[in-house]
């Protein structure tokens, strides 16, 4: 599928970046990508976490009517965390979201230090739900913002990068907080999401249409997720 602009991207200060936006949007996703720690490095779209999520995207969008859908991704200033660097890159960039399309339902698909940010900006209002892939989730990490709203996590088993067992965890804490959550492990699965990538976009494609109902109405594995004791295994 071939994903087009229809109309003109946002100066380079933006940080939404539109891929495809119709004239009377309905919903949007919005892909955030990786990144480090910590660094000030400005963020480039050819850096390899980056592009790793242009396939991501597509696969969101394949089962999506695309006349409805807002597609894009948040441009980062800088390549770390830092001080909460992408979170507020996350704000802003939906705030812009708000400014082009109205208050249309956001669902943010985050990879790794993407995956905390998404999780994080699920506080903004125009956020309907989070797709967090291979989340980087410290100790400590907060999750109350999801009340109310769904996420579902989605991490391999032989990740060595982020943990498995701290999404897990984040998933408990958010179900605490009233959260629609969910975790699903892909089995041997890895951090970069390149072992068992067809399994990994289609679990993108179905969760994103997932996430687009009613939280409370859901079917389909994110659904499945929420109501599962233990993560589900794919």
């Amino acid at each position: 599928m071939s994903i087009v602009q229809n109309r003109g991207d946002k100066p380079a200060t933006s940080a939404l970046r539109l891929r495809h936006c119709p004239q009377q949007p309905q919903a949007a996703l919005i892909t955030l990508h990786g990144g480090q720690a910590d660094s000030y490095q400005t963020s480039q779209p050819w850096h390899l976490a980056a592009l790793r999520m242009r396939p991501v995207l597509r696969a969101a969008a394949s089962a999506l009517p695309l006349d409805d859908i807002v597609l894009a991704h948040v441009r980062y200033r800088h390549r770390g965390w830092n001080q909460d660097d992408p979170l507020n890159d996350a704000y802003r960039a939906l705030n812009e979201l708000h400014q082009i399309a109205g208050p249309v339902p956001t669902i943010l698909i985050g990879h790794s230090m993407g995956g905390r940010a998404a999780l994080r900006a699920a506080s903004h209002p125009q956020v309907h739900g989070v797709l967090a892939l291979a989340p980087w989730l410290p100790p400590g990490e907060p999750f109350t913002q999801l009340s109310g709203k769904a996420a579902v996590l989605v991490h391999g088993d032989r990740d060595r990068i982020t943990s498995p067992h701290a999404s897990n965890a984040y998933v408990k804490q958010a179900r605490t907080a009233g959260a629609h959550a969910g975790i699903i492990l892909i089995s041997n699965g890895d951090h970069a999401m390149l072992r068992r990538s067809p399994l990994w976009h289609r679990t993108v494609s179905t969760i994103a249409t997932d996430l687009l109902s009613p939280p409370a109405h859901a079917s389909g594995l994110a659904a499945a997720s929420y109501a599962a004791t233990d993560p589900l295994v794919l």
